[in-house]
C-alpha cells in the first residue's frame, strides 16, 4: 500500500489488558495484529504515536526471582527486562511492514520543566517528520513515588496535548463505558460531551488485572483531554480492525466529544499540578479578571503574597484569598523580582495570558 495524502496525527494507547493473556504474559499474536492495524493506518496517510504498556508483563514472562523483593523493586526489574523484549517485538513486526519505530521512555518529571517539555516535543516532531513511529512508555525503571504517572492513560493524555494528537484512541478490553443504571440491561454510552460528568456514576471502579489504572481513571483523563479540544475514544483493542473502524466511525466505542481547542502550552499546564516551584496569592479583583472571557494576564497589582522561590520559566500555583488553588502559570521572571512589584500598577505581567491556565 502506498502512503496516502497526509491526514493528521493520531495517538493510540494500548493497555496492559489488551497486550497480555490470561496469565498476564505478553500476547505475541495480539501485538502482531495491532502492529498490522497501525501499519495500515500509517500507510493510509496518518502519523501515529503509539503509547504502549506491556513492559512489566514482558519482563514477568522472562524471569521470576527466587527471593522475595518489594513491589517497587520487582516492577523496576521486570520493566528493565521487559522494555527490551517489548520494543524488540514491535521493531521486528514493524520492519516486516517496512516501517521503522523508535522508543521514547519518559517519567512524570520530564513534563515538570518547560525546557524538558520542549525538548521532548522537538524529539517527537523530528521522529514524525522522518516517518518514524514513536512508541512511548513510562520509564518504570526509575519512576517511583512522585515520579510515577497515575497510569499510562495519564501519559497518553499529556502526549496528546503536547502534540495535538486528534483523536486519541484508548484501546482497552471492553467496548467503552457502559450505562450500568440497569444492571440487567446495560448499554454502551456512545458519546459523552465535554463537561458532562453524569457518566461517572455508571463506571465500575475496579482496576484492571495487570495495569495500574481502571475505567474511572481512563474516563477522567478522556474528559479532561476532550475539554482541551481533542477527541478521545475508548474502544475494544481485542477486536481485529478496531483502529480503522474507530477512524471511519463504524465501531462500537465511547467517544468524548471535544470542546474548542486550547493552545499546547495551556494543555500542558492543565496537567502540571504538582510541578509548581512556587505560588502567588491573588486578590478578588484579579481572580474575577482572570476568570472573565477576556485575555487577561496576571499583573503584580493583583498579587497580595508570594510563596517559595522560582525563576523565569518555572510553573507557579495561583491561590485565591481563601487559599484555594485556582490556576497555574509560567513565571515571566523570578520570585525576587516579582516581590518588588507586589500590589503595584504599571508593571510587567508575572504570568502572561498565553501561559496561564485557570482550573
Amino acid at each position: 500500500m502506498n502512503p496516502g495524502k497526509q491526514k493528521g496525527m493520531i495517538g493510540i494507547k494500548i493497555g496492559s489488558n489488551v497486550l497480555t493473556d490470561s496469565q498476564g504474559l505478553l500476547d505475541q499474536s495480539r501485538i502482531k495484529d495491532l502492529v498490522l492495524q497501525v501499519a495500515e493506518v500509517k500507510k493510509s496517510g496518518y502519523d501515529v504515536v503509539l503509547i504502549s504498556s506491556g513492559a512489566v508483563a514482558a519482563g514477568r514472562s522472562i524471569y521470576q526471582p527466587k527471593n522475595k523483593f518489594d513491589a517497587v523493586g520487582l516492577r523496576q526489574m521486570w520493566s528493565s527486562l521487559g522494555q527490551v523484549r517489548l520494543i524488540e517485538a514491535y521493531s521486528r513486526l514493524f520492519k516486516d511492514q517496512r516501517l521503522i519505530c523508535s522508543q521514547v521512555l519518559v517519567t512524570r518529571d520530564d513534563f515538570r520543566s518547560r525546557d524538558h517539555f520542549q525538548n521532548m516535543k522537538n524529539c517527537f516532531q523530528v521522529l514524525l517528520k522522518n516517518n518514524i513511529i514513536p512508541i512511548v512508555n513510562e520509564n518504570d525503571v526509575i519512576s517511583v513515588t512522585e515520579l510515577m504517572f497515575t497510569d499510562n492513560d495519564e501519559l497518553a493524555g499529556l502526549v496528546a496535548g503536547m502534540l495535538n494528537l486528534n483523536p486519541l484512541i484508548i484501546l482497552t478490553s471492553v467496548d467503552g463505558i457502559m450505562n450500568m443504571a440497569e444492571q440487567d440491561d446495560s448499554a454502551l454510552i456512545p458519546r459523552i460531551h465535554a463537561g458532562d460528568r453524569e457518566f461517572e456514576k455508571h463506571i465500575n471502579t475496579e482496576k484492571s488485572a495487570f495495569g495500574k489504572g481502571g475505567m474511572l481513571t481512563k474516563a477522567h483523563m478522556a474528559a479532561k483531554v476532550a475539554s482541551h479540544g481533542i477527541e478521545v475514544v475508548i474502544a475494544n483493542g481485542l477486536k481485529s480492525g478496531i483502529i480503522n473502524a474507530v477512524l471511519e466511525g463504524s465501531s462500537q466505542c465511547t467517544r468524548f466529544i471535544p470542546s474548542p481547542g486550547k493552545s499546547t502550552i495551556k494543555k500542558w499546564l492543565s496537567h502540571a499540578r504538582g510541578f509548581e516551584k512556587g505560588a502567588v496569592v491573588i486578590n478578588e479583583g484579579a481572580l474575577k479578571a482572570l476568570r472573565s472571557e477576556k485575555a487577561i494576564s496576571l499583573l503584580p497589582v493583583g498579587i497580595t503574597y508570594i510563596e517559595g522561590h522560582f525563576k523565569k520559566g518555572d510553573v507557579i500555583m495561583i491561590y485565591d484569598e481563601k487559599r484555594t488553588q485556582v490556576g497555574l502559570g509560567i513565571a515571566r521572571y523570578s520570585d525576587e523580582k516579582a516581590r518588588t512589584g507586589i500590589g503595584m500598577k504599571n508593571q510587567r505581567p508575572v504570568i502572561h495570558y498565553d501561559h496561564l491556565f485557570m482550573f
